[in-house]
């Protein structure tokens, strides 16, 4: 069945570029992929782009940005439909644009609805656990990320990335592979954690990706050093909301690195020696369950305290979501409160001086889907209603 889907949104994806006649050959298109942290390169590398007065366009999982206006892509939505991908290239050819970053899931690259979307540059960023309901198995998650590399003139993977060394390293490509990394020989391996202030480690490496990518298309390294430091993280990526006797932080993250990533950050940076370091998150219904139990290994080990709350549970049962992250706890103690505004309300009082309370999972979608509705959510907002800010 799926076979057919796949053939279904091939023809989809060549008839919108033949309508929109094929847009793409008068753009430089540099798509990015991976599990964590495509977001922040995107954004990145239009803000280079941009900052050297290149006229670029972007599709993020926030949103897309045509010239000087920007659309929302939809509801949990990162890549756009087969039909819609054309559209979005012929506009910004219209309004004279010349490059073009998008942000390319795995789904779309395995269902072909980037077919006939010619790619100057691909990045992966990593591959960790995710979407295995889906891929089935994390060889077949790898080989499709590394489809979207091997469509590219010129591919940038991460050398650090163990999965994504181990498939490069046993598939042949034909086009042109740079790499980079900060611990393995590479390419490009410059550390800018020490000229951007506060920069993560997760992120030195989302860094790292923007440069090599901005480099091979021909932008200078002064120029490239200069636009980190006017670049603003994307919302719901390390959000402070809220800095006083203690803080609290949105994040985006919902996968097991992701997460372990996150929380390895914050406690480095943010949580002081007497401070504890608060967690409240939960797990998608209807998608790879096989993380959950990882997801709650990860919150166990680093958190003090752990909420375990609902996260577009969908048609599942929230409760046995939250029992398959419980299972990771082992018997460390964690709380249930299934009501995610609730949760968050719980963690917030439950805060004493210094301690860093971080809510992960949501980050700046706008909507929570409990069955088939999707209900108005507002992360930043519920942390700032609880807290009268």
């Amino acid at each position: 069945m799926q076979y057919f889907k796949n053939i279904y949104h091939l023809i989809r994806a060549l008839l919108s570029n033949i309508w929109y006649g094929f847009p793409n050959g008068k753009l430089r298109v540099i798509g990015v992929t991976g599990t964590d942290g495509k977001t922040t390169t995107t954004h990145l590398i239009y803000h280079i782009l941009t900052s050297c007065g290149k006229k670029a366009s972007m599709i993020s999982t926030i949103f897309a940005k045509i010239g000087e206006k920007e659309y929302d892509t939809g509801f949990h939505v990162t890549t756009p439909d087969a039909s819609l991908i054309p559209r979005y290239l012929r506009m910004a050819v219209d309004q004279g644009q010349d490059y073009f970053v998008l942000e390319t899931t795995s789904h779309r690259i395995a269902q072909n609805q980037l077919a006939g979307t010619q790619f100057d540059i691909a990045a992966l960023t990593n591959i960790t656990h995710e979407h295995l309901d889906y891929h089935k198995t994390i060889e077949e998650y790898a080989a499709t990320k590394l489809k979207l590399i091997r469509m590219a003139r010129i591919g940038i993977v991460n050398v650090d990335d163990e999965t994504t060394r181990a498939h490069i390293a046993k598939r042949a490509t034909h086009n042109v592979i740079k790499t980079y990394g900060l611990q393995n020989k590479a390419d490009y391996s410059v550390d800018f954690r020490k000229e951007v202030p506060d920069l993560a480690d997760f992120n030195a490496y989302n860094y790292l990706a923007a440069y090599a990518v901005c480099r091979e298309l021909g932008l200078s390294d002064k120029d490239i050093r200069s636009s980190f430091l006017t670049f603003k993280l994307p919302a719901g990526r390390i959000d402070i909301v809220y800095k006083k006797d203690f803080m609290v932080i949105v994040d985006f993250a919902h996968t097991p690195n992701g997460i372990t990533r996150i929380l390895e950050t914050v406690k480095k940076q943010y949580v002081h020696k007497k401070g504890r370091l608060i967690h409240v998150f939960g797990s998608a219904g209807l998608r790879d369950h096989t993380k959950r139990f990882a997801m709650g290994e990860a919150s166990a080990t680093l958190a003090d305290i752990s909420y375990i709350t609902e996260e577009d549970y969908r048609t599942e049962d929230p409760q046995e979501i939250a029992n398959e992250i419980g299972a990771g706890f082992g018997k460390k103690h964690y709380f249930v409160e299934l009501n995610r505004e609730k949760a968050i309300r719980s963690a917030i009082q439950t805060a004493k001086k210094d301690d860093v309370v971080i809510i992960t999972g949501k980050g700046h979608e706008k909507s929570l889907c409990r069955g088939k509705t999707e209900y108005p959510w507002d992360e930043i907002q519920a942390v700032k209603n609880i807290l009268k800010i």
